[in-house]
């Protein structure tokens, strides 16, 4: 009968597990733990020249992947074939290979040239839920003292706890390539849809919009987006951000109109724990946030003169100091900057900073307002309604009466107004396509304008409206031909020349030459 362990044997052993769980159990960084583990082994365990082999899921082979007392260099094109050597064996038998002397099998190849041949060898499979995942072999430091198999059977354990590991360690490899490409896929979407498929217009205003937009991208420059409101400032930001080499890093927003003075420096600069009541953490803030990528602060011309001397350190040195430290903070941001306001009138009130106008009047965007590019109208109408019917789940189509209707009317509030009328006239449509019944602008705008075109209040279409849409077709076509002896009798005053009628009905040469298209004006040669 079998003596038991002798307890110096089974101390080592015990010691050695309790090293390798804890080596296993610090870190999720399956490279440096097997090298801790085979190091363990040599310390405490008396099991020298560790090494660890990998299954290669795409060739089945044996793939050497870790050995304790060898660079990486030395080992890592060694590979084993099914069958080939003592490692082979296991990838067709799956069982423990033990040797009292490895000198007596002819089947060991020493491709690593760094066992003994004089000491024994072990080697032991590492699986994972019945599967083989790699093998851990060994070599006790000692000749061959009859406790073989017993050292064996300890290799074993070894092995069981590193297949735990490979476990945990496939799954969150597998996690983070699904998290890569899951981020990698949104990265996509978000440029598409921030892109420049995001910025409808052929007009010459827009392509001249484009170009600066292609340039001022490449570089890290400050970008000055001016123009009224709904004109899509913030859409050339990110268009800019995501067509810039900085598109993977971080993108932060921020509405300074939307923050009072005390709290617009705590979220641009961040504070430190205790720095006022209610601060119970330290806090990053939008700068620090944006670090290594871009920052876009909307309505930059709202800030009061205080703040504007703390903004222009920033921006000139590229450091800050969160609210209630004493110490300042490196950034690497690059700042795109949106105001409506007139900053040249604001310098000259001061209400601006001069210095503070320069620095971010690098380079200045101004993006067209909707009725200086009228030619643009019907292919932005078109995919402000592709967008509105895919959150309605069904097409959406203008009529050419619709489209009149909208080219009638100044857009005083630009795109977000023609937005909310196509967005209201969809929710009146039955049937998804809107005429010109359906397109409400309102009265006050419009009449604020000048502007004529008063469209009548939407009414739903259907079979029993009858003398209803009469009164609605009548009042188009009066609206409609008061536009267009509007228009007519400009032309007659002016000697048809359209730049100077323009001036006199208050619009833009491009606005005429959109209207006599629409209005079906046979233009006199004078």
């Amino acid at each position: 009968m079998r003596n038991s362990h002798p307890p110096t044997l089974l101390r080592t052993q015990y010691e050695t597990l309790f090293r390798v769980s804890q080596v296993l159990s610090r870190s999720l960084d399956f490279h440096h733990s097997l090298r801790e583990v085979l190091r363990s082994l040599e310390i405490t365990g008396h099991l020298t020249r560790g090494m660890v082999s990998v299954v290669d899921p795409g060739a089945g082979d044996l793939t050497v992947h870790a050995v304790h007392g060898l660079d990486a260099e030395a080992f890592e094109p060694v590979r084993y074939q099914p069958g080939e050597g003592l490692l082979g064996m296991l990838l067709e038998g799956k069982r423990p290979v033990a040797i009292a002397r490895l000198g007596d099998e002819p089947r060991f190849l020493n491709r690593l040239g760094l066992y003994d041949k004089e000491l024994p060898f072990i080697a032991v499979p590492i699986q994972v839920g019945g599967t083989l995942q790699g093998v851990l072999a060994v070599q006790p430091d000692q000749p061959d003292d009859g406790q073989l198999e017993e050292r064996v059977r300890f290799v074993e354990m070894v092995a069981n706890l590193i297949g735990q590991s490979v476990r945990l360690s496939l799954e969150v490899e597998q996690e983070r390539k699904a998290l890569a490409e899951e981020r990698d896929s949104l990265r996509r979407t978000v440029r598409q849809r921030h892109g420049f498929d995001n910025l409808v217009g052929h007009s010459a205003s827009m392509r001249r919009i484009f170009d600066q937009i292609r340039l001022v991208s490449k570089w890290p420059t400050t970008v000055l987006i001016r123009g009224e409101t709904g004109t899509g400032k913030e859409l050339i930001a990110n268009a800019i951000h995501y067509n810039s080499p900085r598109a993977r890093g971080p993108y932060v927003r921020l509405n300074c109109a939307s923050l009072p003075e005390t709290l617009l420096e705590t979220e641009l600069f961040g504070h430190e724990k205790g720095a006022f009541t209610g601060a119970v953490a330290a806090r990053k803030g939008r700068f620090e946030m944006a670090d290594g990528g871009t920052l876009f602060l909307d309505e930059i011309g709202e800030i009061s003169p205080a703040f504007q001397a703390k903004l222009l350190r920033v921006l000139q040195e590229g450091e800050l100091e969160r609210v209630g430290a004493g110490r300042t903070v490196k950034v690497d941001v690059r700042l795109i900057a949106a105001t409506h306001r007139n900053l040249e009138a604001a310098v000259e009130a001061g209400d601006f900073r001069e210095d503070l106008y320069y620095r971010l009047n690098v380079m200045p965007i101004l993006p067209p307002p909707l009725r200086e590019r009228m030619e643009d109208l019907p292919e932005i109408a078109r995919h402000l309604l592709d967008r509105l019917g895919g959150v309605q789940g069904r097409p959406l189509t203008l009529t050419a009466a619709a489209q009149r209707r909208l080219a009638q009317h100044s857009w005083p509030g630009n795109v977000r107004e023609l937005e909310n009328c196509l967005e209201r006239a969809a929710v009146m449509s039955l049937d998804g396509e809107i005429d010109a019944d359906l397109i409400r602008i309102d009265k006050p705008r419009a009449a604020a304008r000048g502007f004529n075109a008063v469209p009548p209040a939407p009414t739903f279409r259907a079979a029993a409206e009858g003398e209803g849409e009469a009164i609605e077709a009548g009042a188009e076509q009066s609206e409609h031909m008061d536009e267009r002896r509007r228009v007519i009798a400009a032309l007659e005053q002016a000697g048809w020349v359209q730049a100077r009628a323009a001036r006199l009905l208050g619009m833009t040469p491009r606005q005429i030459a959109y209207r006599i298209q629409t209005l079906n004006i046979e233009v006199r040669q004078m």
